[in-house]
């Protein structure tokens, strides 16, 4: 009669207390060691135990803790995947997110103890999930907002979903701050903190994005800014307006700040208009004179 996944694991504890080679013992158990992330969830459990009684009884720094550990690793990489299939709807690859389950595994994996009362992938999984969580949190928004603010956002949006189906519509900021005891401030920040997560490119079709036609978003958006050479001129023209008289300069304040005519300018300095005039003429040609170089 074959003998039973316990009874085998009791054969492979004594062969793995003894340092006998490790792929023996999967061997004793009937698996096949060149292949772990195969084995049976079954035969996976009670490897791992094996595993990880020898893992606890020899020194960390000797090549038989790295292999043992590196075993378990292999062993167990099913509860990654399983992990991860829970967030296959979110936006970043696949492989990134079992690249940091599988941190979350070592971590497990590294302070699991065997007299704990509690399989390996009970204790494992909430590890796991939290590093997949954890690496959503930090580098899952396309614009890095607070902590605070993005642990609102979590709030409002499961509050929302709730009081949705209990209303039969979305409720209202003043709703959602009432039954959360928030200021309706609060909400209204973290619902504008909701929209960092994701964002869309300039260049991608304006029109349905399935198709892929209609002009590119830039070109709705856009639009000419003139106040930017204003700026750019108001730069060039500084230092001339620094070596003008006081004289010179206080016309210019006049006509262009106070907005006065130039007869009114006139009574102000005590000259006549056509002096003003000829005067505004001269300042007014260095100024262009000095644009014009810099174009």
């Amino acid at each position: 009669m074959p003998a039973t996944v316990s009874e085998r694991s009791t054969v492979a504890t004594v062969r793995v207390a003894s340092a006998v080679d490790l792929q023996a013992v999967a061997a004793e158990l009937g698996v096949e060691a060149d292949d772990l992330s195969r084995i049976c969830p079954a035969d996976a459990r009670e490897l791992s135990k094996v595993l990880f009684g020898r893992l606890r009884a020899v020194d960390e720094e000797s090549d038989e803790y790295s292999y043992v550990r590196a075993t378990l690793i292999e062993l167990n990489m099913a509860l990654v995947r399983f992990s991860a299939s829970r967030f296959a709807h979110r936006r970043e690859p696949v492989e990134d997110i079992v690249q940091v389950g599988t941190i979350g595994l070592i971590k497990a994996i590294d302070r699991f103890d065997p007299s704990y009362d509690v399989e390996f992938s009970t204790f494992a999984i909430p590890t796991i999930t939290g590093e997949m969580k954890r690496f959503f949190r930090d580098t899952g928004w396309m614009v890095h907002v607070p902590r605070r603010l993005q642990e609102l956002r979590l709030t409002l949006a499961k509050a929302s979903d709730a009081m949705e189906q209990a209303l039969d519509r979305v409720p209202t900021a003043a709703e959602l701050a009432a039954h959360l005891e928030l200021t309706e401030a609060e909400v209204l920040e973290g619902l504008t903190a909701s929209q960092a997560q994701s964002t869309r490119s300039l260049d991608a079709p304006a029109g349905d994005q399935d198709s892929g036609n209609g002009p590119a978003l830039a070109a709705r958006l856009a639009f000419e800014e003139t106040d930017y050479e204003k700026v750019l001129a108001l730069e060039a023209i500084r230092p001339v307006i620094a070596e003008l008289s006081d004289r010179d300069r206080r016309i210019l304040s006049l006509r262009f700040s106070a907005d006065l005519t130039q007869a009114e300018i006139g009574r102000e300095l005590g000259i006549s208009q056509m002096h003003v005039s000829r005067l505004l003429t001269r300042i007014l040609g260095r100024l262009r004179g000095v644009l014009l170089v810099e174009e």
